[in-house]
C-alpha cells in the first residue's frame, strides 16, 4: 500500500528503501495460539523461545528467561530501547521484563530502570511514550494504583530524566531515560513534530550515543528499535495512520542502513521484522457482485490524520443544534480525514456515533477504506508470515523462512552471548521469581483465551 502510494505521487518511485533490504521471512505462531500476540513473538525475539500469549520474558513453566539485551549488557555492550508506543507496551518490555501477563506495566515500568530486577538496571537508552506507568497514582494522567514515582527512582539510579524536545535535542549522558507523552506516541501524521520526536530521530539519537559510548570498547551496543503504531493502525484498520508509520518505519530503516554503510569501523548488522501481521489487508476487495480490480491510493492526498484523531475531535465537539453539528462533521472531520463526498446514511451514522470514539473511529476508517478500495480482514492479528529484512555484517546468515525464536538466536551469535548464564542468575532470585513472576491462583485461567486487541487502542 505504501509502495503504490509513494508511486502514485511519483511515477519513478517503483521500491521503498525496505525492499533493497529483503531477505527472507519469519513464520510467528505463539506456544498456545497460531496466531500469535506481541508478548509472545518479542519473548521469541529476545529469549530464543516459544511461550504463550501474554507472557513477557518467561517460558511456559513462568520461569524468567534470559534475554539477549541483558546477556549483551552482561557482556559489556551497552544497550538502547526505543518504541512509538509506552517503553512499557509488550515489545520493548520483553528485552528487560519478566512477568507473567503484559498488562502488568506498572511492574514492566520498575524492571526497565533496573527496580526490583535480579541483574539492576541493564538499559543505557529508554526513549518512548508512556511516562503514565512512571508517575505516581496522585498525579494528573497517571496509570498507576500506588504512590511509586519511578521517574525520581530512575534518578536515583543514575538516569537523566527528560520529556522534552529541547533537552533531546542536546548532548544527554547516559544513562537516560526520554519519555514524550503519558501514553503512546503520536501517529506519524499526527505528531507535532515540536513536542515529539520522529522515530527515525529517535533511532538515530540512540545508535549515535551508544556508538559514542562504546567506540573506545571492545564491546559494542544492542538496540531494539520498535515502528510500534503501525500494528496499532492495523487494529483501528485505519489506512492513513497505518500508511504514514510505514513510510516512517521506511525513513528510519534507510537512516540506519546509511549510519552502517557510513561507519565501517561498527561492524554493526540491522535485523528488522514485526511482531506479527495484524488486520489482514488486502488492496482491491469484491464489493456487491463481480471484483472491482482496483485500488486507489490517490484518496490518501486528502486525508490529513488518523481516524483517532478525528474520532476524538468528534467527539469533543460541543452544539445542540444538528445542522451545526451536521456541517461539522462534513467539513471539520470527513473532509480531512479524506470523505469528501460522505452519504446520507454515513452522516447520519456519524451523528449517533459522536459519543464513541472507538466506534466512530472504526466506523470513519471503514468508509475510508472502501473509498480507497481496500479491505480489513480483522481487527486483530492473523497468523500470516512475516517478512524478514537485513543490512550490515553477516546478516545473509539470516536468509531464508525462520523461526522468529532463530532471531534471537543469531543476535547472541552474532554478539557472542550466552543466554543461560542470565537465565540461571534470573532463577535464582527466588523471591524475584515468586513475587514478580508468578502467576497468582485464577491468573492461569483468565489469561486463556483471553481478547488481547485491548493493548492497542
Amino acid at each position: 500500500m505504501a509502495r503504490d502510494w509513494m508511486h502514485w505521487n511519483n511515477n519513478a518511485t517503483v521500491d521503498l528503501p525496505i525492499d533493497r533490504m529483503m531477505i527472507g521471512q519469519v513464520r510467528t505462531r505463539s506456544s498456545d495460539s497460531y496466531v500469535p500476540d506481541s508478548a509472545s513473538t518479542a519473548t521469541a525475539y529476545s529469549c530464543g523461545i516459544k511461550v504463550y500469549n501474554g507472557a513477557i520474558g518467561i517460558d511456559d513453566d513462568v520461569e524468567p528467561c534470559g534475554t539477549v539485551l541483558e546477556a549483551a549488557k552482561a557482556q559489556g555492550y551497552k544497550t538502547g530501547l526505543v518504541a512509538t508506543s509506552r517503553i512499557t507496551h509488550a515489545t520493548p518490555a520483553s528485552y528487560v521484563a519478566h512477568v507473567y501477563d503484559r498488562d502488568l506495566e506498572s511492574n514492566i515500568a520498575l524492571q526497565e530502570i533496573g527496580v526490583g530486577h535480579p541483574l539492576g538496571s541493564v538499559v543505557d537508552v529508554i526513549m518512548g511514550g508512556g511516562r503514565c506507568f512512571f508517575t505516581p497514582q496522585n498525579t494528573t494522567g497517571s496509570c498507576r494504583d500506588d504512590d511509586i514515582d519511578a521517574l525520581e527512582l530512575a534518578r536515583q539510579r543514575g538516569y537523566t530524566v527528560f520529556g522534552d524536545r529541547a533537552t533531546f535535542e542536546e548532548d544527554v549522558k547516559l544513562p537516560y531515560l526520554g519519555l514524550f507523552t503519558q501514553d503512546h506516541m503520536s501517529y506519524d501524521i499526527d505528531r507535532d513534530p515540536a513536542v515529539e520526536p520522529s522515530l527515525t530521530e529517535m533511532a538515530l539519537k540512540g545508535i549515535n550515543d551508544l556508538y559514542k559510548a562504546t567506540k573506545k570498547s571492545k564491546k559494542g551496543f544492542f538496540i531494539m528499535v520498535e515502528a510500534s503504531r503501525i500494528d496499532h493502525a492495523g487494529h483501528a484498520n485505519d489506512a492513513t495512520g497505518h500508511l504514514h508509520d510505514i513510510l516512517e518505519y521506511n525513513r528510519a530503516m534507510d537512516a540506519m542502513r546509511e549510519w552502517i554503510d557510513e561507519h565501517d569501523d561498527s561492524e554493526t548488522v540491522l535485523i528488522s521484522t514485526a511482531d506479527h501481521e495484524c488486520g489482514g489487508l488486502t488492496l482491491g476487495y469484491e464489493l456487491d457482485g463481480a471484483p472491482d480490480y482496483w485500488f486507489a491510493p490517490e484518496h490518501f492526498a486528502s486525508s490529513h490524520g488518523s481516524s483517532g484523531k478525528y474520532a476524538t475531535l468528534w467527539k469533543n465537539y460541543k452544539s445542540n443544534d444538528t445542522s451545526d453539528a451536521t456541517q461539522y462533521l462534513k467539513k471539520s472531520i470527513y473532509a480531512p480525514y479524506g470523505i469528501m463526498d460522505p452519504s446520507e446514511e454515513e452522516i447520519t451514522q456519524g451523528l449517533a456515533l459522536q459519543s464513541s470514539t472507538s466506534n466512530f473511529g472504526r466506523f470513519l476508517a471503514l468508509a475510508f477504506s472502501k473509498r480507497l478500495k481496500v479491505h480489513w480482514a480483522t481487527g486483530g492479528h492473523t497468523g500470516v508470515d512475516v517478512t524478514l529484512y537485513g543490512h550490515g555484517l553477516n546478516h545473509e546468515k539470516l536468509a531464508g523462512q525462520r523461526d522468529n525464536t532463530e532471531i534471537a538466536h543469531f543476535a547472541a551469535e552474532q554478539l557472542g552471548l550466552d543466554l543461560e548464564p542470565i537465565t540461571e542468575k534470573l532463577r535464582a532470585d527466588r523471591e524475584f521469581v515468586e513475587k514478580l513472576v508468578k502467576k497468582q491462583p485464577g491468573d492461569a485461567a483468565r489469561l486463556k483465551g483471553r481478547d488481547l486487541t485491548h493493548h492497542h487502542h
